[in-house]
């Protein structure tokens, strides 16, 4: 099983690259905001009580999001792996997300971190922001305030997978396809 963990911050290709890695390595997409809505969307327990937090404007704890990943695994025991996308965010969750996946006996392959300067990332919310929708990429103090969060409380988390050995950083500059290579390069030592 490949299970990946792909890190960045806002604006640095996560979706676009986790397609890509998705179509050629057939993963399942587990986005912690994805599965808050779906289990929502369900009327799941987990999903229940997730909404009753965030319609209070609190934040969901972490053994609710862990639940749901657990929840994804047991349903998709036959996958080929999974990519991790947003999550893990602290290194408290790094390591409840290693326990879980003590259990099925499929530790994370590695960390994909695609490394992007914060200027270029203000820029990308920015015109991101243009067509997206989305309120928190269209005000240039809340992009910053964004990636200075991520800066501080995520990156940790870089670090805890380093420590394992795991942990590939890739520059997310560039042509699409190039940096797609890299990160598949990356994969493959890690498969080794």
């Amino acid at each position: 099983m490949l299970n990946l963990v792909l890190f960045g911050p806002p604006g640095a290709g996560k979706g676009t690259q986790s397609e890509k890695l998705i179509q050629k390595y057939n993963l399942v997409h587990l986005s912690t905001g994805d599965l808050l809505r779906s289990q929502i969307a369900a009327g799941t327990e987990l999903g229940l009580r997730a909404k009753q937090l965030m319609d209070h404007g609190l934040l969901v704890p972490d053994e609710v999001v862990i639940g749901m990943i657990e929840n994804k695994l047991r349903e998709n025991q036959s996958a080929p792996g999974f990519i991790f996308d947003g999550f893990p965010r602290t290194v408290l969750q790094a390591e409840a997300l290693d326990q879980l996946l003590s259990h099925y006996q499929a530790p994370i392959a590695t960390m994909i971190a695609l490394v992007v300067n914060d200027e270029e990332l203000i820029r990308r919310l920015l015109k991101r922001g243009e067509t997206s929708g989305r309120p928190d990429d269209r005000d240039e103090a809340t992009a910053r305030r964004r990636v200075s969060v991520y800066n501080k409380e995520t990156m940790p988390v870089a670090d805890y997978y380093s420590q394992q050995g795991k942990f590939a950083a890739i520059d997310g500059i560039g042509n699409i396809d190039d940096i797609f290579q890299a990160i598949c390069q990356k994969i493959e030592e890690s498969r080794l």
